[in-house]
């Protein structure tokens, strides 16, 4: 095995040895002028927008027994994985075929990187078991779900390939938890809720095809009934955590009518009870642009033995839960990697001087780290908020899970589109070295598109919003409800007010005007957006004005109205003071102002 400092050069010293250390830089060499990232840096304690939303949107007593849990990861999260994620990133998994005797093996070699990481995720925080066994961080219960997304948030601002293996196990218990036979269970699920790495089965979801990604409905995996075994046929295109020991997967069973309606879920184990592998392989692992950590590859199953889950009419619809799960999860993924492009963007702008000044001084420089700033929030805000909701909808409140219905595919669709912009930015907010693999920012590019892609891309997400969560189950309306009740208990400008109330009936109004009619579906993804972008106004201002919110929210409230909600004119000058001291205010101080001093800047010109 090799040691800390061998993997932190990327090898292993059983192949190559070490590198001689490098000589002493005289002083005219220094690094005194390349700006400093974030790496060391505990990425909860400096989140202190985090720190607000947390206090109004989950349970106080949840909120103070989880801090000192949410604090240790940042601290791992700004240290010993943000490491390993970089090391992993230049050194991806491979696949071997055979062993030195030609027997095949189809196994997955990983670098010794990953393996740590896997242990920091599933068995140092147990992301995949938190929120369905007691026991975990001191509990004598599950932990609550909006926990669970706070690690995730802050897992992923180092290293997201990974989330998907954390997070799909957590579904996968989840619909085997709520779909799967009492037989099933009693055998899959004691070794998916392990935390100890020697023994869980770690899950994943197989779903896209050749013939068809979003398109389920055409998919050819077949499903064959033989000596009452259930054996599997076809070709998974697009297969991410290639290797994990239990993929949920759809197939149509022989016989079954065609469409959706015909697809049923089964359980697919990589081994088999008597310790055999399954009969499918692994053909290849892709070699993708982002994610590099993940290894992601096509299989084909050649009558692999699987467990038929629940009705084998209801396929789809069981596989949704995953899906939708792990919609919410990339949401708050998105959040947590444009919070640290957010966090690098302040560090060399803070550190760096140009033209005989601080970059932070220069007013176009800030305006581009403001571009970040705002959507972050606004990605933050809404899906902690949908966090909050989780538990309560996982209790049976109706109310709640209208609520998560309509804000999964929003948050989805929208954070994970603001985030390619974000770590481009970013990016370019570094310069050249940004470009470099040896910083942060290019992966963060490369991870960032891979949002829009896994679990639907941004049209299908659109569409669910516009022709399933608002005109079939009419969730719009109590969202609706839920962020006028918001408004109208913010302390508030009456002028301002008035502004957020008036943008929300026209986000609404918008999109049920698109939803009433399947030809108005060009324009889902800007009603969407309009809602999207109106509903975190709100609940921005909500958080700003709340007592133990931070009052810098309601600037960026604003920001949002101004920027991304009210029409404009792009060629006309826009130069309002109140602007350049929300910038000020939001930039240059470290303490939160006075409710007064900003509701006065809510409705300056």
């Amino acid at each position: 095995m090799s040691s800390t400092a061998e993997l932190l050069d990327g090898r292993n010293t059983d192949e190559t040895p070490p590198a001689a250390p490098p000589p002493a830089l005289p002083p005219s060499r220094a690094v005194g002028h390349i700006a400093p990232d974030c790496a060391g840096m505990n990425f909860y304690d400096i989140d202190a927008s985090l720190h607000a939303s947390l206090r109004l949107n989950m349970e106080a007593a949840t909120y103070r027994h989880f801090e000192t849990y949410f604090s240790q990861l940042g601290q791992v999260a700004g240290g010993r994985l943000d490491t390993l994620a970089r090391i992993v990133d230049r050194n991806p998994p491979t696949l071997q075929h055979r062993d030195r005797f030609g027997r095949d093996l189809d196994s997955i070699v990983y670098h010794p990187a990953y393996r740590e990481m896997e242990k920091i995720g599933f068995e140092d925080f147990k992301l995949h078991a938190m929120c369905h066994a007691s026991g975990h961080f001191g509990l004598d219960r599950p932990a609550p779900q909006a926990a669970k997304y706070v690690f995730q948030y802050l897992f992923s601002q180092s290293e997201f390939g990974m989330m998907c293996p954390l997070s799909i196990t957590d579904a996968t218990i989840h619909v085997l938890r709520a779909s799967a036979s009492e037989e099933l269970k009693n055998y899959l699920l004691p070794k998916m809720l392990s935390t100890d790495l020697s023994t869980l089965w770690k899950g994943t979801q197989f779903m896209t095809e050749r013939a068809g990604g979003s398109d389920v409905g055409s998919l050819e995996t077949t499903a064959r009934l033989e000596n009452g075994i259930w054996r599997l046929y076809g070709d998974k295109w697009f297969a991410s955590h290639t290797d994990a020991d239990v993929a949920l997967i759809l197939a149509r069973p022989d016989c079954a009518p065609g469409g959706t309606a015909g697809i049923a879920l089964f359980a697919l184990p990589r081994t088999l009870p008597d310790g055999s592998r399954n009969r499918y392989r692994i053909v290849r692992i892709k070699d993708k642009m982002g994610t590099k950590s993940l290894a992601t590859g096509e299989l084909v199953l050649e009558g692999a033995e699987a467990y038929l889950v629940g009705d084998a009419g209801q396929g789809l619809k069981q596989m949704m839960q995953q899906v939708n799960m792990s919609r919410l999860s990339h949401g708050v993924r998105a959040a947590g990697m444009m919070r640290r492009c957010l966090h690098e963007s302040l560090q060399v702008a803070r550190n760096r001087d140009a033209f005989g000044d601080r970059l932070i001084r220069h007013p176009l420089l800030r305006r581009q780290v403001m571009k970040i700033m705002v959507p972050a929030e606004q990605a933050l805000s809404l899906s902690m908020l949908a966090a909050g909701y989780m538990d309560r909808a996982r209790a049976g409140s109706n109310e709640a899970s209208q609520v998560i219905r309509i804000l999964t595919p929003l948050v989805k669709f929208r954070a994970c589109r603001d985030a390619i912009s974000a770590t481009r930015a970013a990016m370019e907010t570094r310069g050249g070295n940004g470009y470099i693999e040896e910083w942060v920012n290019a992966k963060m590019v490369r991870d960032s598109h891979i949002g829009v892609l896994w679990e639907g891309t941004s049209n299908i997400n659109a569409i669910d919003v516009v022709r399933r969560a608002v005109s079939k189950a009419k969730a719009h309306d109590i969202l609706f409800a839920v962020l006028h009740a918001k408004l109208a208990e913010s302390d508030l400008p009456g002028a301002f007010r008035q502004r957020l109330a008036a943008a929300l009936d026209k986000s609404f109004r918008f999109i049920v005007h698109v939803a009433s009619d399947p030809a108005r579906e060009h324009m889902a993804r800007q009603a969407a957006s309009g809602l999207y972008n109106a509903a975190s106004a709100i609940v921005l201002a909500w958080e700003g004005a709340h007592d133990h919110g931070d009052a810098r929210k309601l600037l960026v409230s604003r920001l949002v109205l101004e920027h991304r909600v009210e029409p404009t004119d792009p060629l006309a000058p826009a130069d309002g003071e109140w602007e350049h001291e929300a910038y000020a205010t939001l930039l240059d101080r470290d303490q939160c102002p006075s409710l007064p001093e900003v509701n006065r800047l809510l409705v300056a010109d």
